[in-house]
């Protein structure tokens, strides 16, 4: 009876284990790691774009090189155009404004040119034309005339017409006779200053001068003034 005796080892802290095991939380985090893993390659492969290759990649980055020199290049014309604008609108800027006080005197010598014709007598015979001045002189076997012009203030478009010039004095034989002289085309607005000459015949004498203002050349008269020949 006492033969079959074993003796009994004390264990404190409970029967040891057979072997050893991963804790549960390493074998969880694995699996998540390694299905992560499976996952990114899986949408890789299905849905990304395909990885490039070496020689794929360097001809991206060479043509990745040329594009940034490209807008580089372009960046520079851009200043350059830039630049020639800026200087193209300083120019006009500098011819403007020496053309500006050009200009103002036109401006200035239209006013003053009207002033002095609202000045002048009006025509005796009044007409929808009026001859408000001339002068006329006999210079080297012609007519030499300056003849003003006006209309109504309101007068919508300038009137086409003629002059015709009639002028009387002595022949070369020394008899009274009147020629008349080619007509001169005229386009009235508000006024018309003409000047210019007429060819005379051989050695007549001028004396006066018969101004008419005509619609067309030998159409209806539109105002007529007889002045001197001086």
């Amino acid at each position: 009876m006492f033969g079959q005796f074993k003796p009994v080892a004390f264990e404190p802290y409970g029967r040891r284990r057979n072997g050893w095991r991963l804790p549960r939380w390493l074998v969880l985090l694995l699996a998540g790691t390694v299905i992560g893993v499976a996952g990114v390659m899986l949408v890789q492969d299905r849905y990304l774009p395909p990885r490039l290759s070496a020689a794929e990649g360097a001809q991206l980055r060479s043509a990745f090189e040329q594009a940034g020199a490209e807008r580089l290049r372009l960046q520079r014309e851009l200043a350059d155009a830039s630049q020639r604008l800026q200087t193209a609108l300083a120019e006009k800027k500098r011819q403007d404004d020496e053309l500006a006080a050009p200009r103002a005197a036109a401006q200035r010598a239209r006013d003053d040119l009207a002033a002095v014709i609202a000045a002048l007598p009006p025509d005796p015979r009044g007409g929808s034309v009026e001859v408000r001045g001339a002068r006329f002189s006999a210079q080297g076997g012609a007519l030499a005339y300056d003849v003003v012009l006006t209309r109504e203030r309101d007068a919508a478009k300038p009137l086409a017409g003629v002059m015709q010039l009639s002028v009387a004095g002595a022949s070369a034989r020394g008899a009274e006779t009147s020629v008349s002289l080619k007509p001169v085309e005229v386009s009235i607005g508000s006024h018309q200053i003409l000047r210019g000459s007429l060819p005379l015949p051989e050695g007549f004498k001028p004396r006066q001068a018969t101004v008419q203002v005509l619609d067309r050349a030998g159409g209806k008269a539109l105002g007529m003034r007889v002045m001197l020949v001086k």
